[in-house]
């Protein structure tokens, strides 16, 4: 992945307060508007975030990042690391996007445990958490993303695909 593929989106969003914040996802530039259009639907709906930062502001560490509850979506993850046990990550082409870790957990079945919390592992209906059908999962929907619920529980991640492949030109139906 070279840095001139990658693209700085800045983004309003409500935090768990309700108060107006301004983060940065760090994303592939094939699907940059697509995220910005997301958010945009999120901070209309005002869906919560606690935080969005880019990885690099966690020296790297997507644990850290994911312990602290922040949003992000572009970091070097390769196999063996996180949720990416045989293959490189959506996220080291910058085409994933994880939302609040912590009301969204994902399955390790390295150690069969929820990181970073398995406080929100049932889902119910919470600031924060994603369900389907819901306003997230209807705003990426939209735009041709997936959600990573299936096979192994990833509740926080959305992704254009696995393998992650160049993204598709605009907005899919419901």
């Amino acid at each position: 992945m070279r840095r001139s593929q990658l693209r700085s989106v800045r983004v309003s969003f409500v935090d768990f307060k309700g108060v107006k914040q301004r983060g940065q996802l760090v994303v592939n530039r094939d699907v940059a508007a697509s995220v910005a259009r997301i958010f945009s639907r999120l901070y209309d709906a005002r869906f919560p975030i606690r935080k969005m930062r880019p990885v690099e502001e966690y020296g790297g560490d997507a644990n850290a990042s994911l312990a602290d509850d922040n949003t992000s979506a572009y970091n070097c993850r390769r196999a063996n690391q996180i949720n990416a046990p045989f293959r490189e990550s959506p996220h080291a082409n910058g085409r994933a996007i994880d939302i609040n870790p912590f009301e969204n957990p994902w399955k390790d079945l390295r150690c069969k445990c929820w990181f970073p919390s398995d406080e929100h592992r049932a889902r119910k209906e919470a600031p924060g958490v994603i369900l389907r059908g819901g306003v997230v999962w209807k705003a990426f929907r939209q735009e041709g993303w997936i959600w990573q619920n299936i096979d192994v529980a990833d509740y926080m991640h959305f992704d254009t695909g696995y393998p992650s492949e160049p993204f598709g030109s605009g907005p899919k139906e419901n």
